[in-house]
């Protein structure tokens, strides 16, 4: 998997969190320093940490199944793609917390929740890498760095442009990441 594939991957992964971030941006009247820590900080870290706990399973298991790993990454990543886009779609009851009745939004149990809930698609992803001969450091560093950034972005983007953007980020990052198991599934069809 070369360092293109890796930054798509990282985009795709990061949009859950920044259209959480985005929402988050919604609910204070002006970004602080902080602000911008928390979201960066626990959205990029969940990021990162949860392809290392992928990766080890898929370490464990890449050698047992390597001779259909192409068609596993393809299901994983266009089932997490088709899930964002049917987020993306409609009510889908993920608003990314503004239905929260917490008092502060920035507060660190919920944005642990948070990071959690949007990085789980990350987990899935870590069990894919090592069967693609990934990069261990690299994907992991490029997935949380990204994030870390988007969200960051994010955060800005939400207070200033509003509602609008969350569902369009879901809808950019399913495409990303079914569009990447599609890649990875026709270069082993065609190339092997």
């Amino acid at each position: 998997m070369n360092f293109s594939a890796i930054l798509l991957l990282a985009l795709g992964l990061a949009m859950d969190a920044t259209a959480v971030a985005a929402a988050r941006g919604l609910s204070v009247p002006a970004i602080r320093a902080r602000h911008v820590l928390l979201v960066a900080g626990f959205f990029g870290g969940a990021q990162a940490l949860m392809p290392v706990i992928g990766w080890l399973l898929g370490a464990r298991i890449g050698p047992r199944v390597q001779a259909w790993d192409h068609w596993i990454a393809f299901v994983l990543l266009a089932f997490i793609g088709g899930k964002m886009l049917w987020e993306a779609r409609g009510d889908g009851g993920d608003d990314g917390g503004e239905g929260e009745t917490t008092a502060d939004p920035f507060a660190l149990s919920a944005m642990f929740v948070l990071a959690i809930a949007t990085s789980i698609d990350a987990l899935a992803v870590g069990i894919t890498l090592p069967m693609l001969n990934a990069p261990f450091a690299i994907s992991v560093v490029t997935i949380g760095v990204v994030t870390a950034l988007l969200s960051a972005a994010g955060l800005f983007a939400g207070r200033r442009f509003g509602a609008l953007l969350g569902k369009r980020l879901d809808l950019a990052g399913g495409v990303v990441l079914i569009g990447l198991g599609f890649k990875i599934l026709l270069e082993h069809l065609v190339l092997s």
